[in-house]
């Protein structure tokens, strides 16, 4: 029972399983601020408006600078989450490729373990041997067709079409209808009582 608890189970999960997930949190992050410096911008912008209707144009300038300052920060997460997404679709891409290059090295290996059991060599053999039999079963097929003469071939086809003409030979159909079965009273015979005959 300790042996069952205490083994360690291999984890299923790679390398690249974990840094495609730290890649993927990463971009959401980068979406999660993206998203909260476009609400700053659109508050600012208002903000300065204000300020502009109050006549405050110093103060309006400045945090224009600042919403400046912020689009451009917007910009550089763009790019970054841009270069986290093209990262984590060549780690995947890489993945498949790898499992392609598994498949196909286990392929290589089953065909090189089928060619040791059958090399080129034993194939020829094989194929010559057919080619024996194949000739040699043209022989005695040759030998046998030769043997008959056109009287046995007359017999033959004979025979055949006797056996065909048996095969296709039904049983006549009555030409008149078939007698119809009534029942018929049977006589009753009665035996008379020995004592009514000597009376009698």
């Amino acid at each position: 029972m300790g042996n069952l608890f205490g083994r360690k189970r291999r984890s299923r999960v790679t390398e690249q399983d974990k840094a495609v997930l730290q890649l993927k949190q990463q971009r959401d992050k980068l979406k999660q601020y993206q998203k909260r410096i476009t609400l700053n911008l659109e508050r600012e912008r208002s903000v300065a408006r204000q300020l502009l209707r109050d006549g405050k144009k110093e103060k309006a300038k400045l945090l224009l600078k600042k919403k400046r300052y912020q689009e451009q920060l917007l910009d550089k997460t763009e790019n970054q989450i841009s270069n986290l997404e093209r990262m984590v679709q060549d780690i995947e891409f890489t993945q498949i490729e790898m499992k392609v290059i598994e498949g196909l090295k286990i392929g290589n290996e089953c065909l090189n373990k089928m060619h040791e059991v059958m090399s080129v060599e034993e194939v020829e053999r094989i194929i010559d041997e057919t080619q024996d039999a194949v000739e040699y079963q043209k022989q005695i097929d040759e030998m046998l067709a030769g043997s008959f003469t056109e009287e046995d071939e007359d017999a033959i086809l004979e025979e055949l079409n006797a056996i065909t003409q048996e095969q296709l030979e039904l049983p006549e159909v009555p030409a008149e209808p078939l007698p119809e079965k009534t029942p018929e009273a049977s006589p009753v015979k009665i035996k008379a009582k020995p004592e009514l005959v000597a009376a009698s």
